[in-house]
């Protein structure tokens, strides 16, 4: 058979210009998106329990925008008014002009990287007089605080929100050609949801090396896994294993 449908386990793209479209398009499948994960905040009581004064620190370190969010709901629960000194350090362009929502962005020290995890540290390497602060998930990569720990920089590791398993109860049956994953915690999510899940024909792909291992550590078939030399993105990964397999599939009908 040949694949027609995929769940991409994200939210749905708010731009109609999203690679993802365009595949659905040059490929004729139907590609569906439902988050196998989210995000739910960490109350102020519970915070406190961390001993953590945000008003300790001179800096913040942001890697996506659920991070600011977090941070400022925080602040606002602590009725804590960040100081206008403050330096706000972030992984992308992207992330921070997002800062936007919370702060008159020229009024403030900002900086940020290029989206590239070397250029961010290097970016807080030329920066290690600062007390910094990181708000994360309960279930976050280590990679950070470890290089920071090797530059020998002075910060904290905050947790602020924490991830969780969505509910997929209305989802009867996993009739996908191939299910996306972009984190262990949505294969963790999988399981939850769907304990007597089997993959037999499903294709699963995986974005990243903690989440291509989090697949075989449950014991599932790891079919398409990105990003690779040739293919920096999931959308081409896919294109690419789709274009393969329904041709290997005509070829057999052929015969």
């Amino acid at each position: 058979m040949r694949i027609k449908k995929i769940l991409v386990s994200q939210p749905k793209p708010e731009s109609d210009k999203s690679p993802y479209y365009d595949l659905a398009k040059k490929n004729n499948i139907q590609i569906d998106f439902r988050p196998f994960i989210q995000v739910e905040p960490i109350p102020a009581k519970e915070f406190r329990n961390q001993k953590i004064n945000i008003l300790d620190f001179t800096a913040v370190i942001y890697t996506s925008r659920t991070a600011i969010d977090h941070f400022f709901r925080a602040c606002k629960e602590l009725r804590i008014t960040v100081p206008d000194t403050f330096k706000y350090f972030c992984s992308s362009e992207s992330i921070a002009f997002y800062l936007q929502k919370y702060i008159v962005y020229r009024k403030r020290k900002i900086f940020h990287a290029d989206g590239n995890f070397d250029d961010l540290v290097s970016l807080l390497g030329k920066h290690k007089d600062e007390k910094y602060i990181i708000p994360l998930s309960d279930i976050h990569k280590d990679e950070i605080p470890d290089k920071l720990d090797i530059l020998g920089i002075d910060y904290t590791k905050a947790i602020m929100y924490k991830t969780v398993s969505s509910d997929l109860s209305d989802i009867v049956k996993v009739d996908y050609d191939i299910i996306v994953f972009f984190s262990p915690s949505g294969i963790a999510s999988l399981r939850h949801n769907f304990p007597n899940f089997e993959q037999n024909d499903i294709k699963i792909a995986s974005f990243g090396a903690t989440t291509a291992k989090a697949v075989k550590d449950a014991g599932l078939r790891l079919d398409i896994q990105a990003p690779m030399p040739l293919v920096p993105s999931m959308p081409l990964a896919l294109e690419q294993y789709i274009k393969q397999f329904n041709k290997d599939v005509a070829t057999k009908k052929g015969k």
